[in-house]
């Protein structure tokens, strides 16, 4: 699951792109309560503006909401070909993200301070076991 995926309602809205923006996805931020259309930011207006009104939206897609956020507790992400020229990599997980559905998703730090999702990890190692045969892809 890609981080984008998560947000407050539940929605992500879908856009195809136009001569001059390329499509995208954004977090569905509330609803107009008039209309009933998904509302979404507009950077360049700074303010909230209804997906109706953008000519390339497609439509909206559900996203997960989470719920709560607990710590890594130790655990480690390990991917067997994701380091330095396919090299093995293993990264702490920084916290587990679990969504109103009950599903908890891993999420590291790497090296560089970028925080993602481990969703694509071969496997998980517990806390103090090490990376065995038994567990590898």
């Amino acid at each position: 699951m890609d981080l984008r995926y998560f947000n407050q309602t539940g929605w992500t809205a879908i856009f195809n792109g136009t001569e001059t923006e390329i499509g995208r996805m954004l977090r569905v931020e509330g609803w107009d309560r008039p209309t009933g259309a998904a509302l979404v930011v507009d950077r360049k207006r700074g303010a909230l503006r209804p997906v109706t009104d953008y000519e390339d939206f497609s439509h909206l897609e559900p996203a997960d909401q989470v719920v709560a956020a607990v710590p890594g507790g130790g655990w480690r992400a390990h991917w067997t070909d994701q380091g330095p020229g396919g090299t093995p990599l293993t990264e702490q997980v920084l916290a587990w993200l679990i969504t109103s559905k009950g599903r908890a998703t891993a999420i590291t730090v790497d090296a560089y301070g970028h925080v993602e999702d481990a969703d694509s990890a071969d496997t998980f190692i517990p806390p103090g076991e090490e990376l065995g045969p038994q567990t590898g892809s």
